[in-house]
């Protein structure tokens, strides 16, 4: 061989975001850095990163959304050098020249420089307080900025735009969406949809302008508001623009290489630019003249180069753009022809606007085919229609059942081999299967093996499903065991406890399991002994099996300190007890917020400060309100008959003797509650895992809504209830619940794994065809009489206090590393990452 046949072939990657870290584990996995050495060259100074999770920032920190936390690659034919600016390109010589000079050979080369905010030339888009939302970094200073600020608005109300409007909201400003379209994420859902998600958006507090033109942002040394034009003017103090991303195609322009109309780089359908050796990928690439602005294109895209360098024949044939995401808690998904672009396309609509739901279904006009759709509120549907409509599927009979809500019709459908389940990585429902019988036992091994679902995350319930109706299809049993250490599930391990009579997690792991246990077992037999005894959690044989946030009766947040909320039974508080948690924050430098449970949260506290704290609540009447526990949290109510105009029953004397009723139940998963009394519906009862809505003969009892990472409403088991019969339904409903439902299985999801759901619990609770509704209000009784206050125990007990220090050596010695700052005139950790310091206490 010659000595240039030796020589290996040089890649070289500018940009490091998600799609080039897709082409570096591409290139590793596949093989081509037997033949090839890559070079990546990282304009920012960390490593790629999920910039489609860029707001969860706020909560998780830099390291969780790190693609690369170790700063380079395991293969060492792969070099990673960031805060590396290329300047210049040369096809010709086949050389990029960095910002130092230095110059790089190529043999091939690959565009990976992504895209850049928009910021449209409004007058005072320069002056301070006014940023762009893109990079960690830019959110860092927002972050800084809005210590100082009372509101913001964000200019731009797509995508982007409403994440970057979560982000002012969970920083606590006062937030206006300003959009230049008739309506909100105009791309991807339609006008209804669009309204629809206006009312979503405004409910949670932030203003939408849409219609709205920016004329000016105000101020002179600072942001002081902005112009509208033909309306007023807003009085922000922050601004943050988010108006959409242009092609970085700079590099290849000066380097003539051919760009689109509307910019970035042409390709063809390998990726390749004009020039024979150089390549572009993701969003500074524009196949067929088209830039994507998601990364599952890009991420296609990223695929191919390498295919193409490999000497294979893949090619970019374009990309599903279909969207299925969580914007300010509200689901919001389209998929395939959302505005029904195809000629003769017919529409078939559900909306429901008392819920906030809205489903739109694009069928083709022979009826036989599911082209697109548009879900707003509840996208639970998006894993079942998006691949359907990708694979031609022909539709059921009755169409209309595939956006109907529970219990008011379904469809059963088998998705073909070929569909595309997870858009992101593209990965087929064949693939999964394959998985799965390449050795797969689980949908986390699925993920592994196939990616599916490790991005965005929204199919991964369908990756799940697939997986065990794979298992169910073969006769092989899908294991449903609790964990490593227990073969029962969590329903079967319950059973066990109160049939045997264990005391004891020794009892049952002899009895039942095997091993010391994890981290998965030890807290669902805490609280399956918890809702069986009634004994205090941090009682000495069972106090080792306690998470961080029951371990310390309190919940640990971000910085290592603690959150506590005293019980306000369904909101009433006497104007004493008012002052005094009042003055209790004062004196411990606490940070106060009301919370959606009508109670008050006191953040901030130190764990060695705990036991003094609740000392003087308990003294003032107040008890444990349990927000640190899968358990009953709050039973939350409008003022009823008693003030209300509209009120036909007592709902707050009601929401007060549930709360005292339920209080301290421990279940499968946290529990809340909500009394409304009248139809009006103040308390909003129907999100609740119980909700009561007063009648003028009585109380309707709904159940099995709730919300977390798939809202549900609750649906209506019985109407027109007297007070006792609607007690010992909801005994019934709960206990059924707590002895049936898996680990950390929502009431919502739980009625959903029934067979026959919401009719089955009706039959065991309201008809007790099983004979069970003496026992399960039985148990509900003895939980009753055997309450007592987590907090006041604890205090009475010398032993149990002894665990309140930060340092063991050290009692009544602060933590160090945790600090204050001051913004909106209370404290704030100064930092919210993850990866801060937690006190030696709170590791367990």
């Amino acid at each position: 061989m010659t000595e240039q046949q030796h020589r290996r072939r040089q890649v070289v990657v500018v940009g490091h975001g998600m799609v080039a870290h897709r082409f570096v584990e591409a290139a590793v996995e596949r093989g081509l850095t037997e033949t090839h050495d890559i070079t990546v060259l990282g304009a920012e100074a960390r490593p790629a990163y999920d910039r489609v999770a860029l707001t969860s920032f706020f909560e998780r920190g830099a390291k969780a959304l790190s693609l690369l936390p170790s700063g380079k690659y395991a293969d060492p034919r792969v070099t990673l050098r960031t805060g590396v600016e290329v300047v210049a390109v040369s096809p010709r010589q086949r050389i990029v020249t960095l910002h130092t000079g230095e110059d790089l050979h190529y043999d091939e080369l690959v565009l990976a420089t992504g895209s850049y905010p928009f910021v449209p030339p409004v007058p005072g888009k320069d002056l301070p307080g006014v940023f762009v939302y893109r990079t960690i970094e830019d959110l860092e200073a927002i972050r800084k900025a809005a210590k100082r600020a009372r509101s913001g608005a964000v200019i731009g109300g797509g995508l982007l735009g409403l994440e970057a409007a979560n982000a002012l909201s969970q920083l606590g400003l006062q937030t206006h969406v300003v959009e230049l379209a008739p309506r909100l994420m105009a791309v991807q859902v339609d006008a209804a949809g669009g309204r629809t998600l206006s009312r979503h958006v405004e409910q949670l507090g932030l203003t939408v302008h849409t219609g709205a033109m920016t004329e000016a942002i105000l101020g002179t040394d600072r942001v002081s508001g902005m112009a509208l034009k033909d309306r007023k003017p807003i009085d922000v103090d922050l601004v943050v623009f988010s108006a959409g991303i242009r092609p970085r195609d700079s590099l290849g322009r000066a380097a003539d290489l051919a760009v689109a109309e509307r910019g970035g780089l042409l390709v063809d359908e390998h990726c390749r630019t004009s020039d024979e050796h150089v390549y572009a990928i993701g969003e500074c690439a524009a196949p067929g003249g088209v830039m994507y602005g998601l990364v599952a294109p890009g991420y296609a895209m990223a695929e191919v180069v390498v295919d193409t360098l490999l000497g294979g024949g893949g090619s970019f044939e374009g990309a599903d753009m279909s969207t299925k995401l969580k914007l300010l808690g509200v689901d919001v998904a389209s998929f395939g022809d959302a505005h029904g672009a195809t000629e003769g396309a017919l529409e078939l609509v559900y909306a429901d606007d008392v819920a906030g739901v809205y489903k739109k279904l694009v069928i083709s006009g022979d009826g036989r085919r599911l082209l697109g759709g548009v879900l707003v509120g509840d996208a639970s549907a998006y894993g079942v229609l998006r691949p359907m409509a990708a694979s031609g599927l022909p539709l059921p009979e009755n169409p209309e059942d595939l956006i109907l809500p529970a219990g008011g019709g379904g469809a059963a459908l088998t998705l073909p081999a070929e569909a595309q389940v997870c858009s992101c990585n593209d990965v087929s429902k064949g693939e999964i299967e394959a998985a799965v019988d390449a050795g797969c036992e689980t949908a986390a091994d699925v993920t592994r093996t196939t990616k599916a679902g490790s991005t965005c995350g929204s199919c991964k319930v369908q990756v799940k499903k697939i997986v065990e109706d794979h298992f169910a299809a073969q006769g092989r049993v899908v294991d449903r065991s609790l964990c490593e250490h227990f073969a029962l599930t969590r329903a079967e391990l319950f059973d066990a406890v109160l049939v045997h009579g264990y005391r004891t997690f020794d009892e049952i792991v002899e009895a039942h399991g095997r091993g010391r246990g994890c981290d998965v077992c030890k807290p669902t037999v805490a609280s399956i002994l918890a809702s069986q005894i009634n004994g205090h959690v941090l009682a000495r044989e069972n106090r080792t099996l306690q998470d961080t946030n029951d371990a310390f009766l309190a919940n640990i947040q971000c910085n290592g300190t603690y959150s506590v909320v005293p019980r306000i039974p369904g909101g009433e508080i006497t104007p004493e007890r008012l002052i005094v948690i009042g003055e209790v924050a004062r004196d411990f430098g606490l940070y106060t917020k009301i919370t959606g449970g009508q109670r008050i949260d006191l953040l901030g506290a130190r764990m060695e400060q705990l036991p003094a704290i609740w000392r003087r609540l308990v003294d003032a009447g107040f008890e444990s309100g349990h927000a640190y526990g899968k358990a009953l949290r709050t039973v939350k109510s409008c003022v009823g008959s008693a003030w209300c105009r509209y009120g036909v029953q007592d709902s707050v004397g009601l929401a007060i003797m549930l709360e005292l009723r339920y209080r301290g139940l421990r279940s499968p998963h946290k529990l809340k509650g909500g009394v409304s009394g009248c139809a009006r519906e103040c308390a909003e009862a129907r999100g609740k895992d119980f909700g009561v809505i007063a009648t003028e003969k009585g109380w309707n009892l709904y159940v099995g809504g709730n919300g977390g990472a798939v809202p549900a409403h609750a649906q209506l088991l019985a109407g027109d209830l007297s007070t006792e019969e609607l007690v010992s339904h909801l005994d019934r409903f709960l206990m059924y619940y707590i002895r049936t439902a898996d680990r950390l299985q929502r009431t919502s999801t739980w009625i959903d794994s029934l067979e026959g759901g919401l009719d089955r619990v009706r039959e065991v609770v309201v008809d007790d065809v099983l004979g069970l509704g003496t026992e399960l209000e039985a148990a509900m009784a003895t939980h009753v009489d055997g309450y007592f206050d987590e907090w006041r125990a604890t205090l009475e007990d010398p032993e149990k206090l002894a665990r309140f220090v930060s340092f063991v050596n050290a009692p009544g010695v602060p933590d160090p590393s945790i600090d204050f700052d001051t913004t909106r005139e209370q404290i704030v950790p100064t930092t919210v990452d993850l990866g801060a310091a937690i006190p030696v206490g709170a590791a367990r």
